[in-house]
C-alpha cells in the first residue's frame, strides 16, 4: 500500500461534475452535426490545406471591420505568438485570410478575412453559433459571465491536452 494520495485523474468524480460531464457528449455531438454544415468550399479548403479547429478558432476573432495585429490575435486566443503566426500563415496560403503591413508601424502584421470568403465565413459562422448565441443572450449578466469564465478556463486546461501513454 503506497502512502502517495491519490492524483486528482485518480479521485472520484464528485457528483455536481457528473451532470456537467454527461452534458459534453451532446455538445460534442453538436459539432460534428455542425460540420456537415460547412459549405462545399470551406469543407474543401480545411481537407487540402490541412486546416484544423485552431485554424476555425481564428476566424471568429477576424469577423470585425478593422484588420487585427498578429499580435493581438495572440492574445485574444490565448497562444504564442508564434503559433498565431503559423495558424495565420496557413489561412493565409489557403487564401482565407489576407495579411499586409500596418501602414502606422511597418514591423506589425495585420490580417483580416480575404473579402472573397467573407460572406460564406460570417454565414457559417452565425448558423454554427446561434444556439449558443440564443443561451447566453437569455442568461443573467452574473451567469453569463460565470458560464464564460467556466468555459474559457475549461478551454485553456484542455488546450494542449495529450493522452496519457499507456
Amino acid at each position: 500500500m503506497s502512502d502517495t494520495p491519490p492524483s486528482p485523474a485518480d479521485a472520484p468524480i464528485p457528483a455536481e461534475y457528473r451532470e456537467v460531464l454527461a452534458l459534453i457528449p451532446l455538445v460534442a455531438a453538436y459539432f460534428q452535426r455542425a460540420r456537415g454544415d460547412m459549405s462545399g468550399e470551406i469543407l474543401e479548403a480545411f481537407r487540402t490545406h490541412g486546416l484544423t479547429a485552431r485554424h476555425g478558432a481564428v476566424l471568429p476573432h477576424l469577423l470585425g471591420a478593422h484588420a487585427m495585429s498578429v499580435t493581438e490575435l495572440s492574445r485574444r486566443l490565448g497562444i504564442s505568438l508564434s503559433t498565431a503566426s503559423e495558424l495565420v500563415g496557413d489561412l493565409s496560403r489557403a487564401g482565407w485570410v489576407e495579411r499586409r503591413e500596418d501602414p502606422d508601424n511597418r514591423r506589425r502584421t495585420l490580417v483580416s478575412i480575404a473579402d472573397r470568403h467573407r460572406p460564406m465565413i460570417e454565414a457559417f459562422i452565425a448558423r454554427r453559433s446561434a444556439p449558443l448565441v440564443r443561451v447566453l443572450r437569455d442568461l443573467s449578466p452574473q451567469d453569463r459571465e460565470g458560464f464564460v469564465t467556466g468555459l474559457t478556463a475549461w478551454a485553456h486546461e484542455v488546450r494542449d491536452w495529450q493522452p496519457a501513454t499507456p
